[in-house]
């Protein structure tokens, strides 16, 4: 038994779940499908608490007859941040933090809010963030639009003036919070980004900068059904590209700040290129990417898992929003996430001793521990047994690059999915990491640094069944 670290990636991929656009699906079917965990999971919700119809959802509580733009309600079409002074922290959007935690994942939470909120509004915000680890922030995304519908309630000074405002908020009371500023990219025409004399402030403020950038869009979408209305664009990937990387390279130069850059949506729109080019599109971008010696982007959103349109990886079954129809980007995906470039990496140390005292930072800072298990050929059986204390504990395991999740209670997780994708010609030895993030999904006040840690202490190990036969095969 060795003690291996967790550690971040080149480039790391994060995948929304859930908008305006589609329900959130949860973690141990993504995981299925994905057979690998991301950075980490996007949620998109919304925060008006001083409006009289709060919280319902805007489409509940301005009811209308027919599909509409989701962005021509009084506030936006996501579904209502419960937390802040509402203060119900067991409803949405927790229930699904803490499920993305234990699953070994980072919240990357979007939230378009009220520009006109104080201080007095946001503090209890802040305060609901604390216990879970590290947590990216985007409030009011692409803030140089005029399509969200706070821009609506205020100037863009004042939208600016706001974010900085909301930074310092989480800088003070929530330090494991990492502020994102989605705001103006850059253009061609000008070699300046939108808007920003109005926003260098704001991105001086911001611990992380990003864009919004689709390489086709049907934002005419759900009341334009079809790609064949004047509400839609393709664009050029290289140019789409080209114009990210100089938005990074302007944001340097302006704020003379050296700061990460995310790009926090990110898709080919399938309602306008179909699906077969839609996967082919993100392809070249995740190439370019590779290709890139100066490695400028530190991860991107994939948007998103499951769409009601064209925007995922799944489309929704219109018989049933809870059912996933594959789409051909979905296997590209998945063979680029596998990509030594997007996946983080696994580093071995010394040799250690029962009891282990595992540490989970987040997804790309851990410590746990790994086995070696050998394998002679393809396996009929594939199992790992978790008796005593670790059939209590939460735990993730990685086994040739595919990911495993075992849920506090669960006693047995059977691994052959696996030899199902990947045929075993010789006998080969391999590695068995065991990470353990937070039983709860939160970080619990038992050490210091709880609010950047969560430990975990193990005092036996896994049992690895692996069985080359059948049981029994009658013949004939």
């Amino acid at each position: 038994m060795n003690r291996v670290f967790l550690k971040k990636c080149e480039c790391a991929l994060d995948i929304g779940d859930g908008s305006e656009r589609g329900l959130y699906v949860n973690q141990d079917y993504i995981l299925g499908k994905m057979k690998k965990i991301h950075r980490g999971i996007s949620l998109m919700y919304t925060y008006y608490p001083k409006d009289k119809t709060w919280p319902k959802r805007a489409c509940n509580a301005f009811e209308t007859e027919g599909p509409v733009d989701p962005w021509s309600y009084p506030y936006e079409n996501y579904f209502p941040y419960m937390g802040g002074t509402l203060g119900r922290t067991d409803e949405e959007p927790f229930n699904y933090m803490k499920e993305i935690r234990q699953h070994g994942m980072d919240v990357v939470l979007t939230i378009t809010m009220d520009p006109n909120l104080t201080e007095e509004d946001i503090i209890p915000v802040a305060k609901d963030l604390i216990p879970y680890g590290r947590v990216f922030l985007r409030i009011n995304h692409e803030c140089t639009g005029d399509w969200f519908c706070y821009t609506k309630r205020a100037g863009y000074e004042k939208i600016a003036e706001f974010f900085v405002m909301v930074c310092k908020v989480m800088h003070k009371y929530a330090p494991n919070v990492l502020m994102i500023l989605c705001a103006g990219m850059w253009q061609k025409d000008t070699g300046k980004l939108e808007m920003e004399d109005i926003f260098l402030q704001a991105h001086k403020e911001a611990d992380i900068w990003s864009g919004d950038q689709y390489l086709a869009l049907n934002w005419g979408w759900p009341v334009d059904l079809t790609c064949k209305t004047p509400n839609h664009a393709c664009y050029d990937t290289d140019e789409v590209y080209d114009k990210a990387k100089n938005t990074w390279l302007r944001l340097k130069e302006i704020t003379g700040q050296d700061k990460p850059m995310v790009l926090s949506e990110l898709n080919a729109d399938g309602d306008v290129t179909g699906p077969y080019e839609q996967a082919n599109l993100m392809k070249h971008f995740m190439e370019r990417l590779q290709e890139d010696k100066d490695k400028w982007l530190m991860g991107f959103t994939a948007y998103q898992f499951r769409d009601d349109g064209r925007l995922g990886l799944e489309i929704t079954d219109p018989n049933n929003s809870g059912v996933g129809i594959e789409q051909p980007l979905l296997k590209t995906y998945r063979d680029e996430l596998f990509k030594p470039f997007f996946s983080q990496k696994l580093e071995s140390a010394e040799e250690i001793q029962l009891p282990v005292k595992m540490r989970w930072g987040n997804s790309e800072d851990a410590e746990g521990f790994e086995i070696d298990v050998e394998v002679k050929k393809n396996p009929h059986y594939a199992e790992v047994f978790f008796n005593d204390d670790l059939r209590e504990q939460n735990l993730i395991f990685e086994f040739g690059g595919y990911w495993f999740y075992k849920k506090s209670g669960v006693g047995k997780i059977d691994f052959m999915s696996y030899f199902f994708d990947n045929e075993i010609k010789k006998p080969e030895k391999y590695k068995m990491r065991f990470f353990a993030p937070p039983k709860d999904g939160i970080n619990t006040k038992d050490s210091e640094d709880w609010m950047k840690n969560y430990y975990t202490q193990i005092k036996t190990l896994p049992e690895i069944r692996i069985e080359y036969e059948p049981v029994e095969i009658k013949k004939k």
